[in-house]
Formats: C-alpha cells, structure tokens, sequence
C-alpha cells in the first residue's frame, strides 16, 4: 500500500496536464486555421515546428520523474511564445483564395 501511495505521488510530480490541455487546444487552433484558410501552408508548418519544440521540452523535463516549478514555468513560456506567434498569423488579414 506504501509502495502504491510513492508511485502516485512520484506520477503526480511528473505529469503536466495544463501542458497537455494548451497542447489539444493549439493543434485545434490549426487546424481550424489551415481550414479557413487563416494560415498559410509555412505558417502552419511554423505552427505545428513551435508545437514539437514544447512537446520535446516537455518530454526532457519529465525525464528525470519529477517536474518542478522552473520547468514548468519554462514549458509555459514556450507554449505562451507559440501562443503568441499563432494569433499573430491568424489575424494577419489573409483569406482562403477562392476558386473562380
């Protein structure tokens, strides 16, 4: 029972659902994007390079078992940072090309 309770408590160290969540909402964000045509073939490209950059940040942080409250802060820095560039490329006045 002992040896259940450290596990748990080893597991609960180490997972980052905040990351995982912001993750599934920016792969939804492009996706919507590339469908309205707000993101261009390289932006979504940018997208989804900025996206593997966190999930490959996330990964070294949960490494060693346990991530503390730097490494989180820098995972959330990195998924601001993404964030960012994405609303920056949705919004900048593009439009899906119509077929004529």
């Amino acid at each position: 029972m002992l040896l259940l309770l450290g596990i748990l408590s080893v597991s609960a160290q180490s997972e980052t659902p905040v990351v995982d969540k912001r993750q599934r909402v920016q792969r939804a964000r492009v996706r919507e994007g590339v469908a309205t045509g707000e993101l261009t073939r390289p932006e979504a490209a940018k997208a989804r390079r900025d996206q593997r950059k966190v999930r490959r940040t996330e990964r070294r942080v949960k490494a060693d078992g346990q991530v503390t409250d730097q490494e989180r802060a820098r995972l959330q820095h990195k998924q601001n940072k993404a964030s960012r560039s994405l609303r920056r490329n949705k919004k900048d006045a593009q439009t899906k090309p119509t077929a004529n």
